[in-house]
């Protein structure tokens, strides 16, 4: 069950990190916040590369940097959430994210993505309690 939830956690960030470069590229940019010293655009492209290649070391990387791997991207989802917070604090509609509660119920999601990735490359619970 772990490797499965890994695999589609991997599968999702490859997905996301290619529409960061392609399909998405501008409603990704409604959550890059103003702070960002970046162009948007940038932002955009270079966080699509890293969730690629996070995605991918999800999926691909030896069991023994699996836990590792899981707290390099539980670091990426908390890295994200100022631009979460952003989208929902300047009004930012993408992603069917077109209403203040639809965008503060999407605060929610984050901290479950961090568990996804700890729980879904931990050896049982050591991570959860190392981390």
């Amino acid at each position: 069950m772990k490797s499965i939830a890994r695999v589609l956690l991997g599968a999702g960030l490859i997905f996301a990190g290619i529409g960061h470069l392609t399909f998405a590229r501008k409603p990704f940019q409604a959550q890059v916040p103003d702070w960002v010293p970046l162009k948007k655009d940038d932002t955009v492209v270079y966080s699509g590369f890293v969730e690629i290649l996070m995605g991918a070391s999800l999926i691909f990387a030896p069991k023994k940097y699996r836990s590792q791997v899981g707290l390099l991207a539980a670091a990426l989802f908390v890295a994200v959430f100022p631009g979460n917070i952003s989208q929902y604090l300047n009004k930012r509609s993408a992603f069917g994210l077109n209403t203040d509660g639809k965008r503060f119920a999407r605060l929610f999601f984050q901290p479950v993505l961090v568990y996804w990735a700890l729980k879904s490359t931990s050896r049982g619970r050591k991570v959860l309690k190392a981390g």
